[in-house]
């Protein structure tokens, strides 16, 4: 069954913001490094971001360090990451994968489909 399911996607103007929410289900994400990674057109799978678990620090990329942010809600079981001042370049589709490991971890227990956002004008 799907454990981890991205919403909040879509089409975005250069500059807006937008929240993409992982939402887990089987699945405790308080439990797991909470990671997320996008890949644009042409692109290869980037990591962007990653929040701790117990102290919930993020990391981030310095692509969207400043600009983006990592932030949990364990009561609904769900990671959200806020996109500011989004970027054409920002455009590509986002997942977010469940890690046992630290930030940045290299394995993940679980994959979320992924979901388009699309920056343009």
């Amino acid at each position: 069954e799907v454990q981890l399911v991205e919403s909040g996607g879509g089409l975005a103007q250069p500059g807006a913001s937008l929240n993409v929410s992982c939402a887990g289900t089987g699945v405790n994400l308080r439990d797991y490094y909470i990671h997320w990674f996008r890949q644009g057109p042409g692109e290869g799978r980037n990591f962007i971001a990653c929040i701790d678990t117990i102290d919930d620090i993020g990391h981030y990329k310095d692509s969207v360090k400043g600009r983006f942010t990592v932030a949990r809600n364990n009561a609904k079981n769900m990671v959200y990451l806020h996109m500011n001042n989004l970027r054409p370049e920002d455009t590509a589709v986002y997942r977010c994968a469940a890690a046992a490991a630290p930030c940045w971890a290299s394995s993940f227990d679980y994959w979320g489909p992924g979901i388009q956002v699309t920056v343009s004008s």
